[in-house]
């Protein structure tokens, strides 16, 4: 594995373990009020900022657009484009551009696992089951699929021994990786939300 692929992926790992972290804690049923929350108060009430979007490199995306406009066969320029919407959390875009890269590209493994991705965050839970499938028919032991594949199931469509299972696999085909210990984690804390 490349040193970007695995800095890649622990930043995946942690993103993953944090929206995971949030999810869990989000679903625990509220404190039962105290005194001093049902008394009335004079005070205004501030509400908390709307968390901001990731910054958007629109100069980057016109370099890159210019770049895969030019040459129809360039695929780093269409990859390079769906992971700077990706981050961006643009995931309708990325998702275009990542199907762009497959058209080229069909066998690439880590743009098909992206294109699902982009896919469920954008809000296609089928598209992405759909996508992870066709990424494990490439490789059937790819680690991340199989992490992204358990993030859909347990949150996506809520089938919780369907994402056990993935991460249990991820652990078998790459015992004490990064990826493992992710998917132990992820485990860990399913099954401590939901004994």
């Amino acid at each position: 594995m490349k040193r970007t692929d695995t800095l890649a992926l622990v930043a995946s790992t942690v993103m993953s373990a944090g929206l995971m972290g949030w999810i869990v804690w989000s679903q625990l049923p509220a404190a039962p009020p105290v005194a001093a929350d049902i008394e009335p108060s004079t005070e205004s009430t501030a509400r908390p900022a709307a968390p901001e979007l990731p910054s958007f490199d629109a100069a980057r995306a016109g370099e890159l657009q210019a770049a895969a406009d030019q040459d129809p066969a360039n695929i780093q320029a269409r990859v390079d484009l769906g992971t700077l919407f990706l981050e961006a959390q643009r995931f309708e875009d990325a998702a275009s551009w990542f199907e762009a890269a497959l058209a080229l590209k069909p066998d690439d493994v880590e743009r098909s696992t992206d294109l699902g991705v982009a896919y469920y965050y954008g809000g296609n839970l089928d598209q992405a089951l759909e996508q992870f499938d066709r990424s494990l028919e490439i490789e059937p032991a790819h680690a991340e699929t199989l992490l992204h594949l358990g993030v859909v199931r347990a949150f996506g469509t809520q089938d919780l021994e369907g994402a056990i299972a993935a991460w249990e696999e991820v652990q078998r085909v790459v015992p004490g990786s990064l990826e493992a210990m992710a998917a132990a984690d992820a485990i860990e804390r399913l099954r401590s939300a939901h004994p």
